[in-house]
């Protein structure tokens, strides 16, 4: 509720009250994605706390950010409500993917992680179709929708924390830093993952805004759109990964990644470019691959701190990439666009080297490392 709603309003709000190019937004996201660089951190916080105590805590801090979003209409306050936000956002992510992968089997988790994007999606529906009736109908200001949104989160974690009793773990996690060179593949997945997506997070959705003038009602309409064929198809993709296995399924999404960031780079027309945006917001949802290849091929003792380090690498590139493509896209946007072509065919190229059978100790189809 709360990531959503920042991320549908944040584009219109910095460009209509922050007065905002393709150099701050570019700024503003690289600044967002700092907490995500530093999540290998969170070890030395699970020393101290567990980790389903910590997520809750950390959505609370995500509510708190967005709260405040509407109140600082500025450029360094914007960076700065941000920062709450993401820190927020980025730890709850990581323990919430360490918890997934450790409480399913893997048999199961290709479906279940389907199924709660499924669940997602229908929340972000709701969450969409209200914030369209509260723009266009009701034209209700940015300040208040961040203020409901953020408030809403901090409330379901007050829930959480109080309803919920804390949960058994499987295997005893490892309490220290991992980064085991047998695991290679994944982080040159994780990676590029994150390279790639960074361009469809903040340029995507910033070429709807400037070029095509795209209302803040209308991108809401767009997000719907998204999450509806999300909700539909989310569960589906996770049974096509039990069937086809993470390797296929990685290949199918990368090679049609190619082909909408090159389109991207070419489209006149803002409906071709909305479609666009919906079909590649599909194609990322069979990214849950990257991780069910990492749980076949993990020790289930190193999962909690190795999603620490994968968010992490995840996000080193999401740091630079960001405010280097925001001056790029001022010379050429269709050029931002070329750029994230080649990471998902970097990506593809990778994926190649996932072996046919998936085990542990079996991390590649090469026996280079």
């Amino acid at each position: 509720i709360a990531f959503n709603s920042w991320s549908v309003l944040i584009n219109n709000f910095v460009f209509e009250r922050a007065n905002f190019t393709g150099v701050e937004i570019g700024i503003l996201q690289s600044i967002r994605e700092i907490p995500g660089f530093l999540a290998f951190t969170i070890i030395f916080l699970l020393l101290i706390i567990k980790e389903q105590s910590f997520a809750v805590f950390a959505l609370a801090l995500m509510g708190l950010g967005v709260s405040i979003t509407g109140f600082f209409p500025s450029t360094y306050g914007l960076y700065f409500t941000t920062i709450v936000m993401s820190t927020g956002f980025h730890y709850f992510e990581t323990v919430k993917n360490s918890l997934s992968l450790q409480w399913l089997s893997k048999d199961e988790a290709p479906q279940v992680l389907g199924r709660l994007i499924a669940i997602g999606s229908i929340t972000s529906l709701i969450l969409y179709g209200c914030i369209w009736v509260f723009l266009k109908i009701f034209e209700i200001d940015y300040l208040i929708l961040f203020l409901i949104t953020g408030i809403i989160c901090i409330f379901i974690s007050l829930v959480l924390w109080i309803g919920f009793p804390i949960f058994p773990r499987k295997t005893v996690q490892n309490k220290k830093i991992i980064l085991r060179k047998r695991y290679w593949l994944y982080y040159v997945l994780i990676f590029l993952s994150g390279a790639r997506r960074q361009i469809f997070v903040v340029f995507a959705a910033f070429l709807m805004v400037e070029k095509f003038k795209y209302s803040a009602a209308q991108v809401t309409l767009l997000f719907l759109i998204n999450y509806l064929f999300n909700w539909f198809f989310a569960e589906r993709i996770g049974k096509i990964i039990n069937v086809f296995g993470e390797k296929k399924s990685l290949t199918f999404e990368y090679i049609g990644l190619v082909i909408i960031f090159v389109s991207y780079g070419l489209v006149t027309s803002a409906t071709i470019a909305a479609a666009l945006y919906v079909i590649d917001h599909m194609f990322f949802a069979l990214a849950i691959a990257i991780n069910t290849y990492f749980q076949k091929i993990a020790d289930p003792k190193d999962i909690a701190s190795s999603a620490g380090v994968s968010f992490t690498i995840n996000h080193i590139a999401a740091i630079f990439i960001p405010v280097l493509l925001g001056f790029v896209w001022i010379y050429s946007n269709s050029l931002v666009f070329y750029i994230g072509a080649g990471f998902a065919l970097l990506s593809l190229m990778a994926t190649q080297l996932i072996p046919d059978n998936l085990k542990e100790k079996h991390q590649t189809s090469i026996n280079t490392f």
